[in-house]
């Protein structure tokens, strides 16, 4: 399956809930609060889904939210499951983890997507070293920085200056002024409000 390339808008109507795929703007400016039906042909009565439906929206939600594909997904949770621990956490910070996320949590883009953007296109460096991987995989002590010549865009003013009204979490500690940042610690088991990881593992788990 390709990666979803449409309106992310209609990702959130499907579900009936913000996902939070286009950041700021989410909550400034959002579709599912003029439009909150979901997308196609109104249906008079929508009936109840069954409850591996509702598992199956919950994955949906959780791989639109870190834009990742089926089969990518599947290798994380197959990772989580050999991981020590809840399979549902381990998952979570998994995914919390993946660069672009990192980036994006950061403040260095509005989106995910952006983030993804950045780090496809060389401008950013981990540990000291460019990196064009949106998936590689941080851990506590690594350093997110810009490459040298990229300091020099209009993007990176831009968003140095638009640092002071964002706010990462607790797990990273950033520079505004150097615009660098670095994993502190693994995020929090509670880091996402918009599904719910126990019902992805009865999912896969069955």
């Amino acid at each position: 399956m390709a990666r979803y390339t449409g309106p992310v808008c209609r990702i959130c109507r499907r579900y009936g809930e913000k996902l939070m795929l286009k950041g700021d703007k989410c909550v400034t400016k959002c579709t599912l609060d003029k439009r909150p039906q979901p997308p196609g042909a109104t249906q008079a009565r929508r009936r109840k889904l069954s409850d591996r439906a509702l598992q199956l929206r919950e994955k949906q939600k959780a791989r639109y939210s870190y834009g990742v594909l089926e089969k990518q997904f599947v290798a994380y949770y197959k990772d989580a499951v050999r991981q020590p621990g809840v399979t549902g956490e381990n998952l979570v910070r998994s995914l919390e983890m993946r660069l672009d996320n990192v980036v994006h949590k950061m403040g260095f883009a509005d989106s995910l997507r952006q983030a993804r953007q950045l780090v496809r296109h060389g401008h950013v460096m981990l540990n000291g070293r460019k990196t064009n991987i949106p998936s590689a995989a941080t851990k506590a002590g690594d350093v997110i920085g810009w490459v040298p010549g990229s300091k020099k865009s209009e993007y990176f003013k831009t968003a140095q200056a638009a640092m002071g009204n964002k706010r990462a979490p607790e797990w990273l500690n950033v520079d505004a002024g150097q615009m660098t940042g670095r994993v502190v610690s693994p995020p929090p088991v509670a880091v996402t409000g918009t599904f719910d990881p126990a019902v992805i593992v009865e999912y896969y788990s069955r």
